[in-house]
């Protein structure tokens, strides 16, 4: 049985089979995208950014096919698959517009005796591990800016994923980046380990996951000195502070929560909502989540298609339904559509307690979580009780303390009156559990760079 597979999750069907490499092929790979370093780290920024154009256009040009290819791999909606191509554009033109003067040298003004001046350098090769949720964006924002510095990428992508994963190396080739400046590759976890991760000539990871996984990539990582990016779980709250902002802060719950099958790692997991609107708030979110219908990925007028697999879909079951039998009122959904597999109900759950799972772990997928709260400090109170950092949304008619309370919440980043998102310019990344370091905007480029230091004597 291959490792890497395309699974439908909307038929249950496997489509296609990837075969793994072997330690050896493994070897080869990691020799010539080491090789190719030495090369690509020595090139014109002006001919990194014109083919990162490039790369874009082909996103562009193949935008349709690429929709459906992770489609048919983990379920997006195909309206939603190309909305996150559009995302990968822009990151491309992004760094192709911006990376040289993200790179520039910095002056050092008051350096004694004489000037000084920081260079941002390449440091080699780079390994990437990539999920399955978001195939293309997640790989985007990871591989466009460290091209664009002129490292070179090893690239181990989901095994749900293995079509989308030769798709992006397709594209790298076609857009005229050297063969080897970045090279996907069919492996396992211990491959990972055992292998690549202890490579000397590997000065960092990216990984995009779960907490699990990062924390596992982490520990091997530290032990050979290896620089990370981690990009892990979240919990992340909604506050809802005024009557007034309702209306919106519904439409954004439900888009923040159920888009993707709320699949998304800075999705909107827990609504936090002040007591005196709260049954108001309540009786709107209802009914805009029962108007949700589960559809055919492939239409155009699908908003939620299935989980991305059927082993997402049991293990979401598990953990609402453990957490209804732990007294969670449970007000719609909470089990497989009729067309069982991978097909989940969008859920709604409230009165859920510290004792109860729900309550720490993360729900990746269809569920949204409702708390009703006191007051203001309560609701940051509850905000801040978790484990993980990565995003917030905070609505109230007044912007200002919508701003203030979001600065006391401990997490990543902050959105006022919108639900998380993300673009090209905006720094992503979190705190606590939800991670280490920032991925996109001018941060993007500050992770994998030798910050060199040039000092000289007056």
């Amino acid at each position: 049985m291959a490792d890497y597979k395309v699974t439908n999750p909307a038929t249950g069907e496997v489509e296609a089979e990837f075969a793994t490499l072997t330690d050896d092929q493994l070897r080869e790979s990691l020799d010539r995208t080491a090789e190719t370093f030495t090369s690509w780290s020595e090139s014109e920024l002006s001919e990194r950014a014109q083919l990162l154009r490039r790369a874009a256009e082909l996103y562009e040009e193949r935008k349709d096919k690429l929709a459906e290819i992770i489609t048919r791999e983990m379920g997006k909606p195909v309206k939603q698959a190309r909305s996150e191509l559009d995302i990968v554009i822009s990151i491309f033109n992004y760094y192709a517009d911006h990376g040289a003067e993200f790179l520039q040298d910095e002056e050092i003004t008051d350096a004694p005796d004489g000037r000084a001046f920081m260079q941002s350098e390449p440091v080699g090769v780079l390994l990437g591990i990539m999920p399955w949720n978001f195939p293309y964006y997640q790989v985007a924002r990871f591989a466009a800016p460290n091209l664009m510095i002129g490292n070179t990428i090893l690239l181990k992508h989901a095994s749900q994923c293995p079509e989308s994963a030769a798709a992006i190396e397709e594209i790298f080739h076609d857009a005229g980046f050297p063969k080897n400046a970045y090279t996907n590759v069919y492996v396992s976890s211990q491959q990972i380990a055992e292998i690549v991760i202890p490579d000397p000539r590997v000065q960092g990871v990216s990984l995009t996951g779960s907490e699990r996984a990062g924390t596992k990539v982490a520990a091997t990582s530290g032990e050979n000195l290896k620089k990370v990016v981690l990009e892990l779980g979240g919990n992340d709250p909604l506050l809802v502070l005024d009557r007034e902002i309702l209306p919106k802060a519904v439409k954004g719950a439900v888009s923040g929560r159920m888009a993707n099958a709320g699949q998304a790692c800075n999705a909107a997991k827990r609504v936090i909502v002040l007591e005196e609107f709260y049954d108001e708030f309540m009786e709107a979110f209802r009914e805009s989540l029962g108007k949700i219908e589960l559809r055919d990925p492939l239409s155009e007028e699908a908003f939620i298609g299935p989980m991305s697999s059927v082993s997402a879909a049991e293990d979401l079951h598990e953990q609402v339904q453990d957490t209804v039998k732990q007294g969670a009122t449970l007000h719609m959904g909470g089990d497989f559509d009729e067309r069982g597999g991978a097909w989940y109900q969008p859920t709604l759950l409230t009165d859920i307690t510290p004792e109860m799972r729900a309550y720490g772990e993360e729900l990746f997928g269809p569920v949204a979580m409702v708390y009703k709260v006191a007051d203001e400090e309560e609701a940051i109170r509850l905000a801040n009780d978790t484990q993980y950092g990565l995003s917030a949304s905070v609505y109230s008619t007044d912007e200002a303390r919508a701003q203030r309370v979001g600065e006391r919440i401990q997490t990543g980043m902050v959105f006022v009156n919108q639900p998380p998102g993300t673009s090209a310019e905006l720094p992503f990344g979190g705190v606590k559990r939800s991670g280490v370091g920032r991925e996109l905007g001018p941060y993007g480029m500050a992770e994998f760079v030798n910050k060199r230091l040039v000092k000289i004597a007056g």
